[in-house]
This record gives structure tokens, sequence and C-alpha cells, in this order.
């Protein structure tokens, strides 16, 4: 793409929203920022990858987190904050890429070129899904898809002042249960694509 887009995608547990980020970046050709970022700032910033693994996407503790100086004594905080900070530092960069989860809806909300989207699913779909990605049964599917949530919920509404999977929040929410995976992601490059001429 000639000019920078830079896509915060967020999703509920189950509904193929990773697998949607992964194909639009690939066909758009522009960076994938999701749980490989660890990795990247492990080296990039010398910080330890077991440590970034452990605390990532993790809403700090309710009780006992101070912050002095603008330093947190919260892991989960400080994590969080290297990690905006970081995807930050690629936006500036110039780069077009698509962040997965860690609020980059609203991290990312001053930089002109930034499309948000929700992606949500029916709940049978997603057990389906997890069922067959993870090997699990029914009911430990339903589980795993309220756990996820909860966790992703938590995360979300920890670090800014927005709700996660408010509609009110994206530029577009999704269901990728009523079109597919592929045509999901036919709609949402085409709907990229719009936004990104409409810019210049």
């Amino acid at each position: 793409m000639n000019k920078q887009v830079i896509i915060a995608l967020s999703r509920e547990y189950g509904s193929g929203g990773h697998y949607i980020a992964e194909k639009l970046a690939k066909e758009l050709d522009i960076l994938l920022l999701d749980h490989n970022m660890l990795d990247q700032i492990s080296v990039e910033k010398g910080f330890s990858l077991e440590v970034l693994k452990k605390y990532d996407e993790a809403p700090k503790k309710p009780f006992g987190t101070r912050t002095i100086r603008g330093m947190s004594n919260s892991i989960e905080e400080n994590i969080a904050k290297i990690q905006f900070d970081y995807i930050k530092e690629k936006a500036d960069e110039g780069n077009s890429m698509i962040v997965v989860g860690r609020c980059g809806e609203y991290i990312l909300k001053d930089y002109e070129s930034l499309i948000s989207i929700f992606i949500t699913g029916d709940m049978d779909d997603k057990i389906k899904r997890i069922m067959k990605v993870r090997n699990m049964d029914e009911n430990d599917a339903a589980k795993a898809i309220a756990r996820h949530d909860i966790k992703r919920k938590m995360y979300h509404n920890c670090y800014v002042d927005t709700k996660w999977g408010d509609s009110r929040y994206y530029d577009l929410c999704i269901n990728s249960s009523k079109l597919g995976l592929e045509q999901t992601v036919e709609i949402l490059k085409d709907y990229i694509i719009r936004r990104s001429e409409s810019k210049g």
C-alpha cells in the first residue's frame, strides 16, 4: 500500500480474529503485530522473553499497585506499557500494520491512518472452531471462550478509558460467522482499501 494504514483489530476468542488478521496482513503486505512482537521486543529492547510472555495481555492486580513519579510497581502494567510504546514506535516509523488486541484502537487513536475493527462471532461457531483448533470437547471449548474473553475484557478495560467490544469505539464491528472467515477477510480488505483511498 502506498500510504500508511494502521489497523487495530480486536476479537472475541474463537471468532477467527487472529486468522483474519494474518490473512489481511499477508494480502495487504503489511506488518503484523501480535504475540510475535514479544520476540522482537526481547531482541530489540533486551527484555526477558519469558517474563514478557508470562505477563502478556494481563491486567494489573486491583490491589497493591502504586505509581510513584511515573513508575509503577506492577509488572503487568509495565509490560503493557512496553508493548504500547513499541506499537507507537512502529507507527511513528511509518509502518503500515495490523495490531492484534493490546488496546490498539485506543493507544493509536491519534493516528489519522487508524482503522479500528472488532471481530465477533456466533457462540456455536466459536465453540466448533475452538474444539477443532484446540482439540477440546464442547464443554471445555465453551469454558475456554468465557475465560479468554473475560481476560481480554479485564486487560483492555484496566488500561484504557473505552470498553472492550463496545461498538461505539470501533470503526467497524463484524460477525465472522455470517459469511465465514474467507469472505470476512475480503469484506475487511475492501473496506480498508476504500478507507485508505478516501484519506488521500
